[in-house]
């Protein structure tokens, strides 16, 4: 039985690895129909909690809530097994270009391929989150709350003072006593005796790591540090943090893999290698303390509430961020007619698996790129 239960996730995962083009919320999107909707491993609230407690710690968001699904899906070797299966794909894929741009200085033209995924990306997010909202936003508060959240995100508010916000003004809000919730929330990361094979390596390593413990958020906020990090320092240049962030968007998988090109370019395989354990390390940690958290919380009345509250705030973020995406994509007939066929595609053909839908859409868009 769990053979079985590890066959299964080691098949899904690696598949989204592969398939999972369009960042964190169309994976959260792909993840929620093979999860909930076909292979009906939990239900659809539990599957929101999960979301919403990934959006809690940091690190990249898609790669913890498939951590997450491994452990309740297998336990510990769930976990591991789940979240290393999701970024294998992503991490060869990044390296195969990260080698290619270094030999030949360039990366191939695939911009008529995602000027095609991109709309029919947003379709396939908003399909994937309306049965998720009806299911958070269950009472009046609920709803006043994600109005103020999808309000705050317009005005650029940190996501993080969003999220807890919305936590704690729900349990000022239902003024709850705690009469019994979590006896104590501790976590410890100690990393030590690492024997790396250089300063450099060194470096990244480390860089990476703190970025991967405190960056919340999805994987696009990334980039920023890194021109903190690597660029101001003098290890990447502009240019090459620019590719990276190319490599990162037409890559599947999570936009985190862009550091395997990027330790790739500072130090070779070995600085891609130690780059992409640095920034991928601290979610599985995380996730491992926290998803015995999660049940919990959702059985201590004070915590249900606060669980509720972040978790109408994870949908209004994700619908803020479809709002962004379709400002800069949706620009011109050829995108309208896309992002028109994918709606169409997505509420008349149920069925279909939405993978099929992202890259009929590339397809699509490539074609009408030539006229």
């Amino acid at each position: 039985m769990q053979s079985s239960k590890l066959t299964s996730l080691t098949k899904l995962f690696l598949k989204l690895g592969i398939i999972g083009f369009g960042g964190p919320a169309a994976h959260i999107a792909l993840m929620k129909d093979e999860v909930v909707n076909k292979k009906a491993w939990m239900d659809e609230q539990h599957f929101l909690d999960l979301v919403g407690a990934t959006n809690l710690i940091p690190g990249p968001n898609s790669t913890e809530l498939a951590i997450h699904i491994g452990k309740e899906r297998a336990g510990l070797k769930g976990l591991f097994l789940a979240g290393i299966c999701f970024i294998l794909p992503a991490v060869l894929i990044t390296g195969f270009f990260a080698w290619l741009y270094k030999s030949y200085g360039s990366l191939p033209q695939i911009q008529p391929f995602m000027y095609g995924m991109k709309p029919a990306i947003i379709v396939v997010i908003l399909a994937a989150i309306l049965p998720l909202a009806q299911k958070a936003f269950k009472s009046t508060e609920l709803i006043s709350i994600g109005i103020i959240c999808l309000g705050l995100s317009f005005l650029g508010v940190h996501e993080i003072f969003i999220l807890f916000g919305a936590g704690l003004l729900m349990m000022l809000w239902q003024n709850i006593k705690p009469t019994k919730g979590l006896n104590s929330f501790a976590a410890m990361l100690l990393l030590g005796n690492n024997q790396l094979l250089n300063e450099t390596n060194l470096k990244l390593f480390l860089s990476f790591l703190k970025i991967g413990s405190i960056l919340y958020g999805s994987g696009y906020v990334l980039f920023s540090f890194l021109d903190t990090e690597l660029v101001a320092q003098g290890l990447l240049s502009k240019q090459q943090l620019m590719d990276a962030i190319t490599v990162g968007q037409f890559t599947p998988g999570p936009v985190f893999s862009a550091v395997t090109f990027i330790g790739y370019q500072i130090n070779g395989w070995s600085g891609a290698l130690v780059s992409t354990i640095g920034i991928f390390l601290p979610s599985f940690l995380l996730v491992w303390l926290l998803n015995p958290l999660v049940p919990k919380m959702r059985q201590s009345t004070l915590f249900s509430h606060f669980l509720d509250a972040v978790n109408v705030a994870s949908i209004a973020l994700i619908a803020h961020t479809c709002y962004q995406m379709g400002e800069t994509v949706i620009n011109d007939w050829r995108s309208i007619v896309i992002l028109i066929s994918s709606i169409l595609v997505v509420f008349f053909f149920k069925n279909i698996n939405s993978v099929f839908i992202i890259l009929g859409s590339a397809l699509l868009g490539y074609t009408l790129m030539q006229f």
